[in-house]
């Protein structure tokens, strides 16, 4: 894995609202990834919005968002919809203070529907492990 300090991996604390707290990766240790393929599984936009900026960006297929606010008003209708979310990522490449990731998720709609997704997602952190960039 890598083993550069300006990696961090956010650790959700369950459904308390409290600001995740940050460690740095060390080889085979926490990856990026997983903290936030956990933190997307709980379904709790408040608590996936803190591991983000204050003006964090975002792009989301035709979407293009911008802070906090932002990212916490589009989760909440994101996982409105979408029941039984279930999310997997991979890390795909790194370097310096990027990754990118791979990403697979299932979702049923409210009629009964099942959908998955497929794609890429490249992040980029600030050096306190907050995600600055997703595109």
């Amino acid at each position: 894995m890598f083993v550069s300090k300006l990696y961090r991996s956010v650790f959700f604390k369950g459904d308390r609202d409290e600001p995740p707290t940050t460690a740095p990766i060390q080889s085979g240790c926490c990856p990026p990834e997983s903290a936030a393929e956990d933190g997307w599984n709980s379904r709790n936009p408040a608590q996936v919005a803190l591991a983000y900026t204050p003006d964090s960006q975002w792009r989301n297929r035709h979407e293009f968002l911008i802070g906090r606010a932002a990212i916490e008003a589009f989760l909440t209708d994101k996982w409105r919809s979408e029941n039984d979310y279930r999310l997997i990522k991979e890390l795909w490449a790194f370097s310096e203070n990027r990754i990118a990731v791979r990403f697979a998720y299932e979702w049923r709609s409210h009629d009964g529907n099942w959908f998955r997704s497929y794609g890429n997602e490249n992040w980029e952190f600030e050096t306190d492990g907050l995600m600055k960039t997703r595109i």
